[in-house]
């Protein structure tokens, strides 16, 4: 798929995502979606990406895989910048912390997420890279 058609899809779900409060959107088919709002490192405008989770203990995990692309996607490169994110789980609105997976946890979540989305493994080969895993957990 080309990198502009994804960027229309992203575009068009996130649309539909905010304005059904993740009604329509949340889910594709068996697919769980939350929306990550973000701040863009180099214009400081919010930015908000669709993206697949599971849960993991009382948060929940992303794959930075960037739908199998050979680098790591501006999203995770934007909250570098920042150590607490926004995300969105249909209407709830939920501030979060973030950290990137340690190897052990890595490990054990990559059978978790291939099963809730079986195009990861596909991602995985075609990234050449090791696609990082991120846990995003509620902000006290």
């Amino acid at each position: 798929m080309g990198r502009w058609l994804l960027r229309l899809i992203t575009r068009v779900h996130r649309a539909i995502y905010l304005w059904s409060d993740g009604a329509i959107g949340g889910r594709l088919l068996w697919i769980r979606v939350l929306l990550l709002d973000h701040v863009g490192r180099k214009t400081g405008l919010l930015r908000q990406t669709p993206l697949l989770y599971v849960e993991y203990g009382d948060g929940w995990v992303i794959a930075a895989s960037n739908a199998g692309a050979k680098h790591d996607p501006a999203w995770l490169h934007n909250l570098a910048e920042r150590p607490t994110a926004r995300i969105h789980l249909g209407r709830e609105v939920v501030e979060v912390t973030w950290r990137k997976a340690r190897p052990d946890e890595t490990e054990a979540l990559w059978p978790k997420l291939t099963r809730a989305y079986p195009f990861y493994p596909a991602y995985r080969q075609r990234a050449n890279r090791e696609i990082p895993l991120v846990v995003l957990e509620r902000a006290t």
